[in-house]
């Protein structure tokens, strides 16, 4: 028995999937969610902040790997390159990112940790079938121009997210969980880079796999951190009196 949906059924699945994922744009533009330097107790139980933040990562790639089976990857084919581009960002955000970040004794709400889960369990599902049974491309994608456009958007986000990030946990102390005021990069330019890096990131992955599944995960990226950036340089202004004036929310020069 195929256990994949009709192309229509999957379509319109995705349809409404993006559809949610602007309404919650909409309501985060209001009100912050409340992870990091957000983080409320008001939101139900706490949990570490470091082991909530390994399992809602890597549960993306456990939905990915259920409707295509590593084994089952042409990795010289298209789908196979854009399957290891995606492991490459998801292994690192799995497996090193969480234990880099300096957050000795912080929690996050088990709420957020969960809702992160749905979030990655739909769309590594939504990818892994469109690589498992709905993509087709011919053998010379790669040396198509949405291809290589997209390819340099993703690794040209990628560098900027990881080096922001890194530059985000070197302010801190080995002991350290406070708050500092990040100079220098592209800090000089806009509040979050590292946010900034990640949507020009999933933005040159819809790109290069042309394909729906990857534009909603950018629709869903977009959603959680645009107003992500503009809630973070609302905190740095009201903490830090010399908060620089020319500094942008997320687009240098621009906003």
């Amino acid at each position: 028995m195929n256990a994949y949906p009709s192309l229509q059924q999957y379509y319109l699945f995705i349809g409404g999937w993006s559809a949610i994922g602007i309404i919650a744009a909409l309501y985060l533009l209001r009100r912050e969610a409340p992870y990091g330097r957000f983080t409320s107790e008001k939101w139900g139980p706490m949990i570490s902040n470091k082991l909530g933040w390994i399992f809602m990562e890597t549960t993306v790639l456990v939905s990915f790997f259920i409707w295509q089976p590593p084994t089952a990857v042409k990795w010289t084919s298209p789908a196979g390159v854009m399957t290891g581009m995606f492991l490459l960002h998801y292994l690192h955000r799995s497996f090193v990112y969480p234990f880099m970040i300096r957050t000795r004794g912080k929690k996050m709400p088990l709420v957020i940790m969960l809702s992160a889960v749905l979030f990655n369990t739909v769309n590594g599902s939504l990818l892994g079938a469109w690589f498992g049974h709905y993509a087709t491309y011919p053998d010379d994608w790669c040396t198509s121009p949405p291809f290589i456009a997209g390819a340099c958007c993703f690794f040209a986000g990628m560098l900027i997210n990881w080096s922001a990030d890194y530059h985000l946990i070197g302010l801190r102390g080995k002991h350290d969980t406070g708050y500092k005021l990040p100079q220098g990069g592209l800090f000089e330019y806009v509040t979050s880079p590292n946010l900034m890096g990640e949507i020009l990131e999933w933005g040159g992955y819809a790109l290069l796999t042309w394909s729906a599944p990857a534009l909603a995960f950018f629709i869903w990226t977009c959603a959680n951190l645009v107003p992500r950036a503009a809630a973070n340089q609302r905190w740095y202004r009201q903490r830090f009196p010399d908060y620089p004036s020319q500094r942008r929310v997320l687009i240098p020069f621009l906003w």
